[in-house]
């Protein structure tokens, strides 16, 4: 909690509009500080709900923080709903599975057992977005959980566990994302498990940009 707190007061200092939701004690969610896990909001107004591996995590999804939201000012125009990929045993866990090249209209995404190319495919046709996907794994040869943990898309870079990426795949991709003059930085395997990669762009009130980052990240 302290940790969080933390995050929204520095977000919050460096001009970006924080929103933040009380839990419920019961029950106990642990991962709901991670709500962009279940929950995405784009910028023509649609909220996306996400298919969770974890049966506890699903416990988080909870319409009226959406709808708090919107009371607060927030643009809400449609809902789409993927959770019942759940019932086939599909997830797509929201953007730490997609990573959204929003300008390109592209949604990125590391294969893995939280990460399933249909419900990518779902997804994209719902918003209108090309999915590339692609293989990465760690150095024991695990596929990486989430994309976001070794590829971040900003206005003028991307950040990538080049060396993660399957070796067959990697040129293409490398391609794709330095398109738009993109400055393409490769981070190693050893920056990756620091959670180098798993950085965001923000933008702040007056339009700054903002990198969030955790300090163990910024090191």
């Amino acid at each position: 909690i302290e940790e969080f707190d933390a995050l929204a007061a520095a977000l919050s200092a460096a001009g970006v509009a924080v929103h933040t939701c009380a839990d419920r004690a019961e029950p106990a969610c642990p991962d709901a500080v991670f709500p962009n896990n279940w929950l995405s909001l784009h910028a023509d107004g649609t909220v996306v709900l996400y298919p969770m591996l974890a049966p506890n995590r699903r416990l988080e999804r909870r319409l009226e923080f959406v709808l708090e939201l919107e009371r607060n000012g927030g643009k809400l125009e449609r809902l789409v709903d993927l959770t019942h990929h759940e019932l086939e045993g599909r997830f797509l866990e929201g953007t730490g599975s997609v990573v959204f090249d929003h300008p390109s209209r592209t949604a990125y995404a590391c294969l893995s057992p939280r990460t399933d190319a249909a419900v990518l495919d779902d997804l994209c046709g719902e918003i209108g977005y090309e999915p590339v996907t692609f293989e990465a794994c760690d150095q024991l040869g695990v596929s990486i959980y989430h994309t976001n943990v070794m590829l971040s898309i900003g206005s003028g870079f991307a950040l990538v566990c080049a060396e993660a990426v399957a070796e067959a795949q990697r040129p293409a991709l490398l391609e794709r994302l330095a398109a738009r003059g993109r400055r393409v930085l490769e981070i190693d395997r050893g920056a990756m498990a620091a959670f180098s990669g798993n950085v965001l762009e923000l933008r702040g009130t007056a339009g700054t940009r903002v990198l969030a980052a955790s300090r163990c990240a910024l090191q």
